[in-house]
Order: C-alpha cells, then sequence, then structure tokens
C-alpha cells in the first residue's frame, strides 16, 4: 500500500537551524494544524516535544486536544474556545469576537499590521484591552502575522515597524492589567529576514517541514525535506509503439517501453494537474492521466518514490508545495524512515 515516510534525521536537523536562527529551542513554536502539513500531528508533535519544543500552533480545538500531552501551551488560531483548558490559548482575530468567548479563557490578540485579512486595527488596542478584562479573559499575548516575508519587498520593514509600535503600548497596557504578554509576529519566512529574533517565539510551519522557499535575492536556510511520497507496484506491462495509457489516451508511447502502476492516485493527494508532466526524482516519468487510486510511470520498481520533496512535485502542477503536503490523504500510512 502507498505510505508516506518521514525522516526524523530532517526534522532534527531543521529545529537545529531555527533554533539557532533564534536563539533557542524555547522561542520555538510548531505549527501543526491540518496534520501538521500533511505529515502526521502526532508523530511530529512527539518528535518536536522530545527534541525540546514546549509551544505548538494548530487550527481547531480538536486538534490540540490530538496533541496536549506534548507541549505546555497550544495556540489555537481559527475556533473560539468551547471549554476553558490552562494549556490552550486562543487568537483572537476581531474585536467583536471576543465577546464569544468564556470567562477565564486564555487569549491571544491578533493584531492587523498590514495583511489585512483578520485581527483587529491597531487603534482599537485599547478598547480590546478593556473589553477582554471585562468579561474575564486572560491575554496572554499579542500576535500578527507577515504578507510577505518570503519576497525581497518594503513590506517586511513596514510591518515589523506597525508591530513594534503595537508591542510598545501593550506592554503599557498588559501592566495595567496584570497580564503578562509574549509577542509574536514570525510565520516561516519572518523567522529568516533577520539575525535576531527580538519577540518571544516564532511560529515556525513549511520551515520546520524543509520545504520554505524564499525569493533568490533572500538568505535560504539548508534545510531538509521531512516527508517523501512511496508507491507500490500494481502491475507491469510493456507498452507497444503507438499505443497509449490511461483515461482518453493522453500518452502515446513511441517506442516500446516499460511502464508500471501504482497504488496512488488524486484521492491520495497525486494532484492530477501533474498527468503526463512529471517525474520523480529516479527518472521516473509520469505517464498518461492520473485515476482517483493509481498512476503510471515509465519504471519496473517494485516501489516508487514519488517525491521526497513537495516543491518539486508542486512546481509540475504550478502550485506550491504547502498545498501539495495539505491535501495528502490523512489514511495513508505514516512512519519514520530515519
Amino acid at each position: 500500500m502507498a505510505s508516506i515516510k518521514l525522516s526524523r534525521e530532517a526534522l532534527v536537523h531543521n529545529l537545529d537551524i531555527i533554533a539557532h536562527q533564534v536563539g533557542g529551542k524555547d522561542k520555538i513554536a510548531v505549527v501543526l494544524k491540518d496534520n501538521a502539513y500533511g505529515h502526521g500531528a502526532e508523530m511530529i508533535a512527539e518528535a518536536a516535544s522530545q527534541y525540546g519544543v514546549t509551544q505548538a500552533v494548530v487550527r481547531l480545538e480538536r486538534e490540540a486536544e490530538q496533541i496536549a500531552d506534548f507541549f505546555e501551551n497550544i495556540l489555537i488560531l481559527g475556533q473560539v474556545a468551547t471549554f476553558v483548558n490552562p494549556k490552550f490559548s486562543y487568537a483572537v482575530n476581531s474585536l467583536e469576537e471576543i465577546s464569544s468567548y468564556p470567562c477565564g479563557a486564555r487569549v491571544e490578540l491578533k493584531i492587523d499590521t498590514g495583511m489585512h485579512r483578520h485581527g483587529i486595527h491597531p487603534s482599537q488596542l485599547e478598547d480590546a484591552f478593556a473589553l477582554m478584562a471585562q468579561l474575564g479573559l486572560v491575554c496572554i499575548g499579542i500576535m500578527s502575522h507577515y504578507r510577505s516575508a518570503d519576497t525581497l519587498s518594503s513590506e517586511w520593514f513596514w510591518q515589523r515597524r506597525n508591530f513594534d509600535e503595537v508591542k510598545t503600548r501593550a506592554l503599557k497596557l498588559g501592566q495595567q492589567y496584570g497580564w503578562s504578554l509574549r509577542f509574536h509576529i514570525a510565520n516561516s519566512a519572518g523567522t529568516f529576514r533577520t539575525a535576531q529574533c527580538n519577540d518571544d517565539m516564532v511560529r515556525v510551519g513549511i520551515a520546520l517541514y524543509g520545504c520554505l522557499e524564499m525569493d533568490d535575492t533572500l538568505p535560504q536556510p539548508a534545510l531538509k525535506s521531512v516527508l517523501s511520497l512511496w508507491g507500490n507496484k500494481i502491475a507491469t506491462r510493456l507498452l507497444k509503439a503507438g499505443e497509449r495509457i490511461g483515461y482518453n489516451g493522453i500518452y502515446e508511447a513511441q517506442e516500446d517501453e516499460v511502464v508500471s502502476t501504482y497504488d496512488l492516485g488524486y484521492a491520495n493527494g497525486l494532484d492530477r494537474l501533474a498527468s503526463n508532466r512529471y517525474a520523480t526524482p529516479s527518472g521516473a516519468i509520469l505517464r498518461g492521466r492520473i485515476s482517483m487510486d493509481c498512476a503510471s510511470f515509465s519504471t519496473d520498481s517494485e516501489t516508487l518514490m514519488i517525491f521526497n520533496n513537495a516543491n518539486e512535485y508542486a512546481r509540475a502542477v504550478g502550485t506550491i508545495g504547502y498545498e501539495i503536503l495539505a491535501c495528502l490523504d490523512k489514511n495513508l500510512k505514516r512512519e519514520w524512515s530515519i
């Protein structure tokens, strides 16, 4: 059966680079939302915890509950609290949302520093603090998000400046309300945009998994891809010159060649747009159209590594590695290779 292999060596290598970049393990929060970008949330959580990481980030409460045993604090990005858990904190994405939280909930106020997706406007800071206190919430953090940290532009600089201005005001408000605040804005790309980490935490997702891509003009850390996707052979045949393979016969053999079909297709996350236009790291060429549950390649190998870096497959599809990883079938077997 098709499977996903994870490299523990690559994961530790990436964590070493990130820890060195930010000044220690205590500043790392691993982003494990959406099944840890397709890697398997519990497996990555356990390995990160063993490394010494104590902070994690997810999207939903059920994701937080799944990994709660491994971390001291888990930030939930996309759901209002339905109960109070001393390990969980919640990103507050609007002024109106504050009233939805139960008394005693731990929250982290998101500030719109320029992405204009969600978060309160900086001018609403004082009102937000007053409302959180009035409702009995406990604010433990102030956060934001870079919109263009992976590209060479002025946007990183003015967002950083906006966040620093908010930090100054929020520190005074925190003292006024008796709250000890942590500050964080950096995603994976933001983590590597500067040699100094002046915040309390960075939220690393794609860099943790070794698939961060930065503009050529920016520093590119020597990360290693953690995940590889493998298929097992179903059948092999000799495709004769002039014969076509798969739905609609979009590939015609120009000469006799050996072709094998493997047990994964677009139902497993093998994006159909790569049909007839991708070659594996070993040089096996994808022949014809990807089916729901299988795909054919120009090889007779019993097992075939489809990719060992999602960015390479993404280029054949015209998308980004994030999407390829996040769409991988949750039912595929995941195992540590080394």
